[in-house]
């Protein structure tokens, strides 16, 4: 039975902490292939972990793995308390009536952007055609990358998140806040009928500023983030958007750009199986 050795410094769990700590050498994992049994080895261990007995290492916790996990798993231990904090908050927040409009975070914070917009219908117009010149780049850049470069991830990206967006926003049809300020400029142009959720605008630059990243367009990347921050902003302040929309949004855009890199993986490993030995080659 061949056991393989390898060394590493663990620290992903409370009871596999690496003896540096006390100035010692790693810990040793030793992996026995035959009974899929992981053993940690060294002054510094002091548990085995047995993959097929199941047995939660939280049971054997002390105050010191407490403690070890508050020190180095923080972004953790966050998300729990942000648990426990929302769980109160859920559980007494007195809900909207059906009488009231929506209650938006986002529009309290921008009631004075959106006070300035209301009394100056022609800034309000100027900064929603800047947002649609933003619209093109998104649109010119992602069909761009597929047309000139020959890369068609970030347009089949942005093809899944359309598509997924209709059929959410279709399903779900959100109420037009009250406050909502057109213009005859704004994307989609013409005062036109549009979906809430979720927000396209930020989904697409999202999406080219994910491709951009991956080309190391560092400055463009940068510029883009910072037009679309600009844009949420714009699309609070006009009512334009629900908050969640935006938010959404942004997990829209950075979703549907992973499943377009899994498709194009899965499209590539087809193509290298069909000239895999023992097939008929293409000439």
């Amino acid at each position: 039975m061949s056991t393989a050795t390898t060394t590493a410094t663990l620290l992903s769990s409370p009871y596999k902490r690496s003896n540096k700590e006390n100035g010692k050498s790693d810990v040793n994992v030793n992996v026995d292939k035959g009974s899929k049994k992981m053993g940690v080895h060294g002054n510094g261990g002091g548990y085995i972990y047995d993959v097929l007995n199941g047995k939660a290492s939280f049971m054997k916790w002390t105050l010191d793995d407490v403690v070890h996990v508050a020190r180095y798993h923080r972004i953790p231990c966050f998300f729990a308390a942000g648990l426990l904090f929302f769980m109160y908050v859920e559980y007494t927040l007195r809900m909207v009536p059906d009488s009231s409009p929506p209650f938006d975070l986002g529009f309290v914070v921008t009631r004075s952007l959106h006070q300035a917009l209301a009394s100056s219908p022609e800034l309000n117009t100027l900064l929603a055609f800047l947002n649609t010149v933003f619209v093109g780049m998104q649109a010119a850049y992602i069909v761009w990358t597929w047309l000139i470069e020959g890369r068609p991830r970030a347009t089949i990206s942005a093809l899944f998140m359309f598509t997924c967006r209709g059929i959410l926003g279709y399903t779900t049809q959100l109420p037009l806040p009250q406050e909502f300020l057109g213009s005859g400029v704004d994307f989609p142009v013409g005062n036109v009928s549009f979906f809430l959720f979720y927000s396209g605008h930020v989904a697409g630059s999202v999406i080219a500023s994910l491709d951009m990243r991956r080309m190391k367009r560092w400055e463009l990347a940068w510029l883009f983030d910072t037009l679309n921050v600009l844009q949420a902003v714009r699309l609070l302040g006009t009512r334009g958007h629900y908050t969640i929309d935006l938010a959404v949004g942004v997990g829209a855009g950075i979703l549907f750009d992973s499943l377009a890199g899994k498709y194009e993986e899965s499209k590539r490993k087809s193509a290298l199986a069909s000239f895999a030995p023992g097939t008929k080659e293409l000439h």
